[in-house]
């Protein structure tokens, strides 16, 4: 198979630098309805980077949850290694690639976490099962087999129609604050638009980026 041979042209929307907000989140909130509304599979998933415990880049896939002029919100195991890893260096950095609308946002941000109180609305909302997932699962820990987790999922839901679960210590949220956020619409002949916003103290310098 010849990957070098794998190629579609971009022709779906544009990117104006003079049609655009100020504020970024507004943007953002305009392409999130827009990817919705186009039924994008996941719309919400995002790669999480952050640097390893081990000094890595580490990336992985995670579900946004919220977001504000604050920042972006997601939920983990402070355990993982993700969650190590954020506890080591705050700087992070999420992508949303949405290929039905060749849109692509990066963000660069530093990560705290959420209030007990916001992880704790969170956590209870979640599907019962999905409670007792991840009080069952040490995310990313090493296990000698997958008996392991379900006999402990299995243990946790035996009687769920009697049980309230409590949000573990270790779990919980993370906000990203943004200092970047690019917006990247892809354009015929690879000349794709590339929209950067730069926090400035309380606004937004907003440049066009070369493809």
């Amino acid at each position: 198979m010849k990957l070098d041979s794998v190629r579609r042209e971009y022709k779906y929307d544009t990117l104006d630098i003079h049609q655009i907000p100020d504020n970024p989140l507004h943007l953002f909130s305009k392409w999130m309805d827009n990817a919705i509304t186009a039924k994008v599979i996941e719309p919400t998933a995002m790669v999480v980077s952050t640097i390893g415990v081990n000094g890595f880049p580490q990336s992985r896939i995670v579900l946004l949850k919220d977001f504000s002029d604050s920042g972006f919100i997601f939920f983990t195991n402070y355990d993982s290694d993700k969650g190590k890893a954020i506890m080591l260096n705050s700087s992070v950095s999420l992508l949303i690639f949405w290929p039905e609308l060749e849109r692509q946002i990066r963000i660069a941000g530093y990560a705290e976490k959420t209030s007990a109180e916001l992880s704790d609305q969170y956590f209870h909302s979640r599907p019962l099962l999905s409670q007792a997932a991840a009080i069952a699962s040490n995310q990313s820990q090493k296990i000698i087999s997958r008996d392991i987790l379900e006999d402990r999922f299995n243990e946790l839901t035996k009687a769920l129609h009697e049980k309230h679960f409590d949000r573990p210590k270790h779990w919980g949220g993370f906000l990203v604050k943004p200092v970047k956020i690019e917006f990247w619409q892809g354009r015929e002949n690879r000349l794709h638009d590339r929209i950067l916003y730069e926090k400035n103290g309380e606004n937004w310098q907003i440049s066009r980026l070369a493809p």
